[in-house]
């Protein structure tokens, strides 16, 4: 029998999206909320201190902070060309370049890619969901992408 488990975890990260025809393409920052949910199989055994457990909640919390959430809170993400970065490169100031425009989805698709890499063995990602403000968020789901 499989188990979803659910962290969330909250977050302070600045953007802008590069020639954007909005007011996006300016600097500024969000609050995000990043939800992870994780799929394993569910074991009962009363012989073991684990029993019961798909994944201890505090392991959750870990593998997310150190791969995900050390590196963007407080960050600024742009897009490697961007015109800001030139100028923000010259400060002693946190920042991710990406390979394209740090929308929603992009950074869901970045997490995806480094949150896979560190589940243990049939441990499996089944959603994440961030949320840029209390009422706009994008979600990658796993049944989605099977």
């Amino acid at each position: 029998m499989k188990i979803r488990l659910t962290k969330e975890f909250r977050f302070e990260m600045s953007h802008a999206l590069d020639e954007y025809q909005g007011l996006c393409r300016n600097l500024h920052g969000h609050s995000y909320k990043l939800f992870v949910t994780v799929i394993g199989e569910y074991v009962k055994n009363p012989q073991n201190n684990s029993s019961g457990m798909v994944l201890d909640f505090k392991k959750v919390k870990e593998l997310i902070e150190n791969s995900v959430i050390n590196d963007f809170d407080h960050s600024i993400v742009l897009y490697k060309n961007s015109a800001f970065a030139n100028v923000i490169k010259e400060t002693d100031t946190k920042m991710i370049m990406f390979d394209c425009q740090p929308t929603c989805e992009n950074l869901i698709m970045e997490f995806h890619d480094r949150i896979t890499k560190v589940l243990p063995e049939g441990i499996k990602l089944a959603k994440i969901k961030l949320h840029e403000t209390e009422t706009s968020f994008a979600e990658w789901l796993m049944e989605d992408n099977e």
